[in-house]
């Protein structure tokens, strides 16, 4: 190990710096071990650890040789010995950390006070988006802690400074996706359709009393769901086209569907709400695939029935896994997307469960959550740059 140098460098960026910099270390045959650079706001960063023991020079000699070219260059450096001990990287326990939201001040500061009550290291922090939305990256070793009471923490102090928050391990995060599955009620469609439907049949008050239990998972969805149909009995056909027809999206997220279609992606739409919706918005935004409950209608009126297996938690999870074998693709390469109660499993199958405006009982088991002010932020938890989703 003593043979090691540590060498830092600062200044302002501009081309040919790494170039000139490495190529005086191997004019002297010094070999660089590890290397890290980057630029922040035409800020040149660079870290080095190097090896001297190729070499035929001593430290003295590099540090003049490399001071005598850091102020030709205009830059700040920085030599010490590396004295620290080998690290074994197969035993770190990396894990990925996305906030997204609007800057303000605190924010590093929050996150990083509920990991370093917990002995939690930070690997490294990157910067990847600052605009409308922040988007900041942190790769941690999370030791011995318990990632699911790690993640329940994160969640909570996100809440607090009102920012969204994805944790997952490393490996995870570096899966690439290829099928994104969304919920439609609340997630796609700004509202309850069935809300809609009750207040059109004058029975708004006590389906949406209904909705709001089923939500937070207080009573049976199946059940729930057969009790707000029958009160839609009657209720005419040319009420549900005219409320199809005006639906109201998530803002954000007709930009969010299309973008990820080009981008390559298929797209679900799994939903315990109504084929006569999830058909219309999978022909409008171009989904792959819409699996919902069917109601029944006869003489153009609804019955207050419902044809067929009903689409609960245990359901969409099935579909997600059908899906997933038709597509041929793991589960760890599946997004799921959803608010409610009925949407746990999906959520805890896929590789990457997002909460969306999400009640309690699914912060519990997601991996991360989102305000639908920050819909886009799925862009970054996929891995893509605000460059690629804007071209």
């Amino acid at each position: 190990m003593k043979d090691l140098l540590v060498i830092t460098i600062l200044g302002e960026d501009r081309p040919g710096l790494v170039a000139k910099i490495s190529g005086a270390l191997a004019k002297e045959n010094v070999n660089i071990v590890d290397i890290e650079q980057s630029v922040i706001r035409n800020l040149f960063s660079m870290f080095m650890i190097v090896d001297l023991s190729t070499s035929e020079i001593n430290d003295q000699k590099l540090n003049d040789i490399l001071y005598s070219l850091a102020q030709e260059l205009k830059l700040k450096l920085e030599i010490h010995p590396y004295e620290s001990k080998e690290v074994e990287e197969a035993k770190k326990k990396l894990y990925n950390i996305k906030v997204i939201g609007k800057d303000k001040p605190g924010i590093v500061a929050a996150i990083s006070s509920v990991l370093a009550e917990r002995n939690v290291n930070i690997e490294r922090i990157k910067m990847l988006s600052r605009g409308e939305l922040i988007v900041m990256e942190m790769i941690i070793d999370i030791k011995a802690n318990d990632p699911n009471e790690l993640r329940r923490a994160l969640i909570k102090i996100a809440d607090e400074i009102a920012v969204d928050i994805i944790f997952q391990s490393e490996e995870k995060a570096k899966t690439r996706k290829k099928l994104i599955v969304f919920d439609m009620d609340s997630t796609l469609v700004d509202a309850e359709i069935i809300d809609e439907l009750a207040k059109a049949a004058g029975v708004e008050n006590v389906v949406k009393d209904i909705t709001a239990r089923g939500m937070r998972g207080e009573i049976d969805f199946k059940e729930a769901l057969k009790e707000r149909v029958k009160l839609l009995k009657g209720l005419p056909i040319e009420v549900l086209e005219e409320i199809r027809d005006n639906l109201v999206l998530t803002p954000g997220c007709e930009e969010l569907v299309r973008t990820l279609k080009a981008m390559g992606y298929k797209l679900a739409l799994i939903s315990g709400g109504f084929t006569f919706f999830t058909d219309a918005l999978k022909e409008r935004l171009g989904f792959d695939y819409a699996f919902a409950n069917k109601l029944v209608i006869k003489d153009g009126k609804l019955t207050g029935e419902i044809e067929g297996e009903i689409i609960d938690s245990k359901k969409k999870a099935e579909i997600l896994e059908e899906i997933a074998k038709k597509e041929n693709i793991s589960k760890d390469e599946i997004v799921a997307i959803g608010d409610g109660a009925n949407d746990r499993i999906m959520l805890e199958n896929a590789g990457l469960g997002i909460a969306f405006n999400a009640k309690e009982i699914l912060k519990k088991v997601a991996d991360g959550k989102l305000t639908k002010e920050n819909l886009m932020g799925i862009l970054y938890c996929l891995g893509h740059t605000k460059q690629e989703y804007k071209k």
